[in-house]
């Protein structure tokens, strides 16, 4: 039996973290699932990214919606994540935090605009007891917008090795 991909991904702005989950979706098969914070986002792109300068620069971790999915039902888990100020989206991190990794796979993937950071590492630190593959950054065009500057082969090579 092959081991159990979820795809658990965050997406805000442009859809471009979800658009990549569910283009590895549709070649895996995955089940998916979508971190959503109980209390959403309102306001312009620029405020968004001004809250998230704050809630990044303190640790913050928001309380976010049930999954509606078991982990301890998968043995791969790919995680994506847009990249806010240099790391990942605090509703991300709250996720990671609130789960036991010991013995999962994890892919860690992550859309940027031209400044990945460290998010791939922060993913790592805390995914404690986690082994990890195929980790991939995805560049984005740098005003938000949804314009891929990574290579859509590369894009579909990584997929291939995730399958």
């Amino acid at each position: 039996m092959g081991k159990k991909l979820l795809i658990v991904y965050y997406s805000i702005s442009n859809g471009n973290t979800k658009g990549i989950a569910e283009q590895i979706q549709k070649a895996t098969g995955a089940d998916i699932a979508r971190i959503e914070t109980v209390k959403p986002y309102t306001g312009s792109y620029n405020a968004i990214v001004e809250q998230g300068q704050r809630e990044v620069n303190r640790g913050y971790q928001p309380e976010i919606k049930p999954l509606g999915v078991n982990l301890n039902d998968y043995d791969v888990i790919a995680v994506g994540t847009p990249t806010w100020w240099y790391t990942m989206a605090p509703a991300v991190l709250s996720f990671l935090k609130s789960c036991d990794w010991k013995g999962k796979t994890v892919i860690p993937f992550q859309t940027h605009g031209g400044w990945p950071g460290h998010v791939i590492k922060d993913i790592k630190s805390a995914c404690k007891g986690a082994e990890f593959i195929h980790e991939m950054e995805i560049q984005f065009d740098s005003t938000g917008g949804a314009e891929l500057v990574t290579k859509e082969a590369e894009i579909e090579a990584w997929i291939e090795k995730i399958k």
